[in-house]
């Protein structure tokens, strides 16, 4: 071939300053753009041997090889693939975008996002001039008789090219780099690079410092291969002591045998990994090797609970392992990270168009080489074939927790805790795995029990039917002693049962007919109301994470048939006593009188019941949407409200079989009357939520006030 000198074959002198400038986010990519077209033309050797187009040689080690050289300000990137004759490299290297060269420039010059500008223009080896002031390539193909091409350009849009030097197959790239990138010259930063995007691609990637002096390893003889350079061989002769028999006679015996060594020089090691754990079969994979992969790849030493192994052929491949590591309880700490990568290349951390948000709570990689990437490889192009990659790992995920609800319950309750932020989160961001999820979420009872939704409502409606069989026991002696009446009585309930109840104007009002899950937020804080609970054999769930409230919300609306209830948002009737609202009429009339007047607040709710447990005086239940309202008012930083400013939501509910709430209503004109008011309205409070500090310093000197008066 005689000697060539020509110009790019694009339309523009401003090629390589927009290559530069835009073509990529990170200028270190180019690393994985120039090894990832040695590992492919590697692989395209080896499928020209597999169909008898080729022949390898008996010793070929398909590698590629990294050399740095900071004194010369070189690197260089060597690969024993199928090489390129000259047209070859007319045709991929000089025809820059050949697909579509025409109108590049024309189309993406004043465009600034990586997206908008990168297509399927094959523009991955001028990377390299992202950080190279001159470039040369040296190849030979495999082809019979090929001859070896040399070509070189300074970054501007012409280039050289004759025949070249090389005697080998493949192709070598030397990059002589600029000033400002120097840095990637240096082997540590070399191999922190290479170790970032190319740990796990398919062909054994070694680097080195050019012309660094020899090193050396000692190795037992017999593990001398002939790959090995042997610089010497040690002996060390077998070493005898005299030791004396138990008859007195002495012997020689040996205390360590003969060796022989030998020193050669070293060995390069691979820096990846041609034969990542995800590429394999799962059942050909043990827990010790999923857990040092996670060590290895996440850096984190914790072991993770449990993980899943993706592995699908059809309709598309792809494959990967998802790890549950072990988190926080709080939802804002969870930090994941999944790892994409085409063919064993590295794309990118958590590309949320494969992705599903809710799974990058995780750690994971997944392997997708069916993903239409652009040059870069750091995003996608448009397909929604993305779309259904997305669904199909939302639908694994989902399958692996089901599966193990169903066939391995102990094991997913002791995972639970851990892992329900994750699950709950999904079901906020994701419907599908909210319907999937639905029968499988678990909830933590009083006793610790982990029960899932239907459970808890199978529980809710036993306990139903035994109050109510309780009831019917408790009236049996007067309905047989009302005989004559039953059937104004029969026709009095037929009207309570229907779905209509009448309202205080008179007008007909829809009968809220979802059946209620009680749940608990604070155990501590609302343990009078867990005692009742309890006291009546009820059951309630404890939903302490910050998500929940979102979390119920959304299983409502999937869930029409039923509701969560916190259990100070009402008391239910089989903690009172079986009386008519009229017998409590006067007594509500007077104690709402004097306890508006002795917390001088005209507007404050109260209602009388008589409890079963005389021990409990008062109670503050507010509605389950007023309580909504207020978590919702703390999300956006309005905590410390008054609850007063949710209306007639709060309320006051007074025990008439309590000592002191009978007193208060023997004596509602007494001096000491709104001193006991106050302090039993302050003590309703505490047990629904901390006092403000204000009113704990007036409840602390009222305490101490009443000790006074008992002291007297």
């Amino acid at each position: 071939m005689s000697n060539k000198h020509g110009n790019l074959s694009i339309n523009s002198d401003n090629i390589f300053p927009i290559i530069k400038k835009w073509l990529y986010s990170d200028h270190d990519i180019f690393y994985r753009e120039l090894i990832s077209n040695g590992c492919d033309a590697i692989t395209k050797l080896k499928k020209l041997d597999l169909i008898g187009e080729y022949e390898l040689p008996d010793d070929y080690e398909p590698k590629i090889q990294i050399l740095v050289n900071p004194e010369e300000k070189t690197l260089k990137f060597i690969d024993n693939g199928l090489g390129m004759t000259a047209d070859e490299v007319e045709e991929y290297i000089n025809q820059i975008a050949f697909s579509g060269a025409s109108d590049f420039l024309e189309k993406y010059k004043d465009k600034a996002s990586e997206e908008q500008i990168i297509g399927h223009f094959g523009l991955g080896f001028y990377s390299a001039f992202m950080v190279a002031d001159e470039v040369h390539i040296d190849s030979l193909s495999y082809q019979k008789d090929a001859v070896p091409v040399h070509w070189t350009c300074d970054g501007g849009t012409e280039f050289d090219m004759s025949d070249g030097s090389k005697t080998t197959v493949g192709t070598e790239i030397t990059l002589f780099l600029n000033e400002d990138c120097l840095e990637f010259a240096n082997e540590y930063r070399a191999k922190e690079v290479i170790e970032k995007y190319c740990s796990f691609m398919p062909t054994a990637i070694y680097l080195a410092k050019e012309n660094a002096p020899e090193e050396y390893e000692t190795i037992p003889a017999d593990e001398v291969t002939d790959k090995d350079k042997v610089i010497e061989t040690i002996v060390e002769e077998a070493k005898f002591e005299e030791k004396e028999n138990e008859d007195g006679t002495k012997e020689q015996v040996e205390v360590s045998p003969r060796t022989e060594k030998a020193k050669i020089v070293k060995r390069p090691v691979a820096l990846n990994d041609t034969h990542p754990l995800w590429a394999k079969h799962p059942n050909d994979c043990t827990d010790e090797e999923y857990k040092t992969f996670y060590r290895k790849v996440f850096q984190d030493y914790k072991e993770p609970l449990f993980w899943i192994h993706l592995n699908m052929d059809y309709p598309f491949n792809l494959k990967g392992i998802l790890y549950f590591p072990k988190i926080n309880t709080e939802y804002d700490s969870i930090e994941g990270t999944i790892k994409l990568y085409n063919n064993q290349v590295f794309i990118a951390d958590n590309i949320k168009e494969v992705i599903p948000e809710f799974l990058m709570l995780l750690k994971g990689v997944i392997d997708c080489p069916d993903l239409p990437l652009n040059v870069s490889r750091s995003a996608l192009q448009n397909d929604g074939f993305v779309q259904k990659i997305s669904d199909y790992i939302t639908k694994k995920v989902a399958d692996k927790l089901s599966g193990m609800c169903k066939t391995d319950k102990e094991s997913y309750e002791k995972y639970w805790d851990d892992i329900s932020p994750f699950i709950k989160f999904g079901c906020l961001k994701d419907e599908k795995f909210c319907d999937k999820m639905n029968d499988y979420i678990l909830f933590k009872n009083l006793d610790d029990k982990y029960l899932t939704l239907p459970e808890c409502l199978k529980t809710e409606e036993e306990n139903a039917d035994s109050e109510n069989a309780d009831t019917d026991s408790a009236h049996a002696d007067d309905n047989s002693a009302d005989n004559a009446s039953a059937d104004s009585n029969t026709a009095d309930t037929s009207s309570a049962d229907t779905d209509e109840a009448d309202s205080a104007d008179g007008t007909e009002e829809e009968k809220d007919t979802r059946r209620p899950v009680y749940y608990v937020t604070d155990r501590q804080q609302q343990g009078q109301y867990i005692k009742m609970f309890q006291e009546q054999n009820m059951d309630a769930v404890i939903l302490d994470h910050n998500i929940d409230t979102s979390f119920i919300t959304q299983l409502e609306r999937r869930n029409e048939k039923i509701k969560f209830v916190r259990i100070d948002a009402d008391l239910t009737d089989s903690m009172k006593e079986d009386v008519s609202e009229e017998d409590l009429k006067e007594a509500k009339d007077t104690l709402t009188e004097t306890f508006r007047k002795a917390l001088n607040n005209e507007k404050l709710n109260v209602t009388v019941e008589k409890l079963k447990n005389a021990d409990i005086s008062s109670v503050i239940t507010l509605s389950e949407e007023g309580r909504r309202m207020q978590d919702m008012m703390k999300m956006y930083g309005m905590a410390g409200m008054d609850p007063s400013m949710f209306g007639g939501d709060q309320t006051l509910v007074l025990n008439a079989n309590n000592e002191l709430v009978k007193y208060i209503l023997e004596h509602k004109d007494s001096e000491h009357v709104p001193v006991f008011c106050e302090q039993l309205y302050d003590l309703a409070l505490l047990s629904n939520h901390p006092l403000t500090p204000d009113a704990m310093s007036q409840f602390v000197a009222r305490s101490n006030k009443i000790m006074l008066l008992l002291a007297k």
